[in-house]
């Protein structure tokens, strides 16, 4: 997402998504790596679906094109207007990814030592992720490290604090929560009720 809260990307084609068939491979495949067969039930998630549609929120810290669900996205886009009025700066990290792509992610740590017991604690396996749903996204702000919990420290952490859930979105990893997934205040996710 640009500063100036515009959203340039007319010619942008949207991320490939999995079908419920794509996503049982990516699950079975996270199981070969070590993700436990009972994953979801010991850690309270559940299998989450992918959008049939994707509207994008403008470009990443990176400057690569992010998308959300239209609802969440029409919300995010409003909720980041708003901190811009307030003088707050919301940064996307990331927001929709597949379950293929989740695999990639939970399959390079893999290849760089990390055990599973590590890669869970930080990375929802596979085909549990929020961010399949279209709806969850990781935030930053300028001057705070990306995907850090100084995060927390932030004017931005502060506002999301206070006023996201005018706008429906919620912290999903607070510190001990249910789900054994580290703490993480830049992580959001958009709920319709």
């Amino acid at each position: 997402m640009t500063r100036a809260g515009r959203v340039p990307v007319a010619d942008a084609t949207a991320p490939a998504r999995c079908d419920a068939a794509q996503r049982a491979l990516a699950v079975a495949a996270a199981r070969e790596l070590g993700v436990p067969r009972d994953y979801g039930r010991t850690r309270a998630l559940r299998l989450q679906r992918e959008p049939r549609a994707l509207t994008p929120i403008g470009t990443d810290v990176h400057g690569r094109v992010q998308w959300l669900e239209p609802r969440a996205a029409r919300a995010f886009l409003r909720m980041h207007a708003s901190a811009l009025d307030d003088g707050v700066v919301l940064d996307v990290v990331s927001a929709f990814r597949s379950a293929s792509y989740q695999l990639g992610i939970l399959q390079r740590k893999r290849e760089r030592g990390e055990s599973i017991e590590q890669i869970l604690a930080v990375s929802a396996a596979p085909g549990y992720s929020e961010h399949h749903s279209g709806r969850a996204l990781d935030l930053t702000t300028p001057g705070y490290p990306a995907l850090e919990e100084a995060f927390e420290h932030s004017p931005a952490f502060a506002w999301l604090m206070r006023e996201a859930g005018r706008f429906r979105f919620h912290l999903s990893y607070a510190r001990d929560n249910r789900h054994g997934i580290a703490y993480e205040p830049w992580h959001w996710c958009w709920r319709s009720r």
